[in-house]
């Protein structure tokens, strides 16, 4: 595939997986903060679909985690960085807490799990849009023996009608009395600036944990992966995008551009064909649209090839599944 003229031009996420115990950025270096600054981790947890990763890229104000309409979008404990004035959050966006049906599932709801034993403070993030209810319910008795204080986002608030208002907050304050309830819209922004007011004075005082410049400290190869599976959520219905995930095999920067090289694991042969398309349409769709998000992820044209292989059961595998990095803590 050729590739596309760079689309709208976004500085780098910044690679820190190897980083140096003192970064310098300006004279700035790891620890330097004024009196006073408060800095800490902070988990998103919820539901699948309530809109971790929209929330999260909203308060970053840049792209650092995929969204789609379908639940469990979220696969990796991906880590976002809010650095303002006065603290730093490391925000750690999880996968939606759900009954699972298959190892995958067992190792991401366990994955969200361990981020609450890991944190300075939990944001619990529901839909606000309607009434409490049991899912709801089984995240707060779990959150009930969490040594960290815990904050109530009321997302979707831009949905709800105001003569309703009222009484959908108090289903929420009824179940949670003495946690802070937070009316948010992730999507339009209304309510976030003073949940990070909230969220900051509740972190304990502390340095900078990394640059203030910093959005994300996720390896760009997992970054890659993401932008890719994407595209497959936004193109593929049914029990496709469950089924998919992908591997990065090899990344080459020849000057002029970067090439790609990823492959797409399903567990059938009719995905492989779903995936594909006829005349191999709809992976040339799915190519197109991530290597555009590629181009703005690291600022240059993007060679991408995309190949799809079948993996019977892989979700099922621990061995596959260690090797994809899904191990449950992590």
């Amino acid at each position: 595939m050729e590739p596309s003229p760079p689309t709208d031009s976004l500085p780098p996420f910044p690679d820190l997986s190897n980083l140096p115990a003192e970064a310098m950025a300006g004279g700035f270096q790891l620890g330097d903060s004024p009196e006073g600054f408060r800095s800490g981790f902070v988990a998103l947890v919820g539901r699948p679909n309530v809109g971790k990763s929209t929330l999260l890229n909203q308060l970053v104000g840049e792209k650092v985690a995929i969204t789609s309409p379908i639940a469990q979008t979220t696969r990796n404990r991906l880590r976002a960085i809010l650095t303002t004035p006065t603290a730093q959050l490391v925000l750690v966006d999880t996968p939606g807490i759900h009954k699972p049906h298959h190892l995958l599932g067992e190792r991401l709801v366990q994955s969200a799990r361990g981020a609450i034993g890991e944190v300075d403070l939990v944001l619990l993030l529901v839909d606000g849009s309607q009434a409490a209810g049991r899912g709801d319910g089984f995240i707060v008795d779990l959150l009930a023996h969490a040594r960290a204080p815990v904050h109530v986002a009321l997302n979707k608030h831009d949905l709800v009608d105001p003569a309703q208002a009222a009484e959908l907050e108090a289903s929420y304050r009824e179940l949670v009395p003495d946690w802070p309830l937070h009316p948010v819209s992730a999507l339009t922004g209304d309510g976030t600036s003073s949940l990070v007011e909230a969220l900051s004075a509740a972190l304990p005082e502390g340095p900078h944990l990394y640059p203030p410049d910093a959005v994300s400290d996720q390896p760009e190869q997992l970054l890659l992966a993401e932008l890719i599976r994407e595209q497959v959520l936004q193109h593929t219905r049914e029990e496709v995008p469950h089924s998919v995930a992908v591997q990065i095999e090899r990344i080459v920067d020849d000057g002029p551009r970067t090439a790609v090289l990823a492959t797409v694991l399903v567990e059938r042969n009719s995905q492989k064909g779903i995936l594909i398309g006829k005349g191999g349409r709809m992976l040339r769709e799915i190519g197109s649209g991530a290597r555009q998000q590629m181009q703005k992820l690291i600022n240059g044209p993007v060679y991408l090839e995309l190949f799809v292989k079948v993996v019977p059961n892989w979700r099922r595998s621990a061995s596959r599944l260690a090797e994809l990095g899904y191990r449950g803590d992590s």
